[in-house]
């Protein structure tokens, strides 16, 4: 393991929610969060992926090494329709075509951490965080405002508000540990971001 990051929950809590996209983008973000005394909750909401065979070996992967961390694991409701109807709305074909990093993608990230600030709201987890921040072929921008959007729908609900923590998980040695950890566990290691769009890319 690389010299840990020393990390800070916002309002100083132990309580997080991590929204996680694969177990590749997962392993030096889990295991530098277990390090530093913080076990997550990691929540498993990817209705981007498809096809379905290709979902269930993202999500074996990552029980596989959550189990290892002894970390629990929350599998949402897998809906690719309703992530395909939220995330193209009102220009289907523009956004079919979008590029990656386009308006396509950071809809289907407000898709995703909406699911996952909902569930963070309904359970008294007061953060949430996400593995989507870790991979370079992401917009941190983009990420950060869906976060940010996401948990800004979630006032008061259920009694309970929901922080958006907007780390750069790609800081602290953690991208070169990320590449360690992929080899040291053998994970699958997908060559697309999950959707059908991006596969045609």
């Amino acid at each position: 393991m690389t010299k840990m990051l020393r990390l800070e929950v916002p309002g100083g809590g132990e309580k997080v929610l991590l929204h996680s996209c694969c177990a590749p983008c997962s392993g030096a973000v889990l295991e530098c969060l277990v390090a530093n005394g913080i076990k997550p909750v990691v929540f498993f909401s990817n209705s981007n992926i498809v096809p379905r065979e290709e979902y269930e070996l993202r999500l074996g992967e990552l029980v596989r090494y959550c189990k290892e961390l002894d970390v629990p694991l929350v599998e949402d409701d897998y809906d690719h329709e309703a992530w395909l109807d939220f995330v193209l709305q009102k220009s289907p074909e523009e956004l079919a075509a979008a590029p990656e990093r386009g308006a396509r993608c950071l809809n289907c990230f407000k898709f995703r951490l909406l699911r996952a600030a909902q569930y963070a709201a309904a359970n008294g987890i007061p953060v949430l965080t996400t593995t989507l921040a870790s991979s370079r072929w992401k917009s941190l921008e983009q990420v950060d405002e869906a976060g940010r959007w996401a948990c800004g729908e979630m006032p008061g609900q259920a009694g309970h508000d929901v922080v958006f923590w907007p780390q750069n998980w790609r800081k602290g040695g953690l991208q070169p540990r990320r590449a360690e950890i992929i080899c040291e566990q053998g994970f699958y290691n997908q060559t697309f971001c999950g959707c059908e769009f991006s596969r045609k890319l």
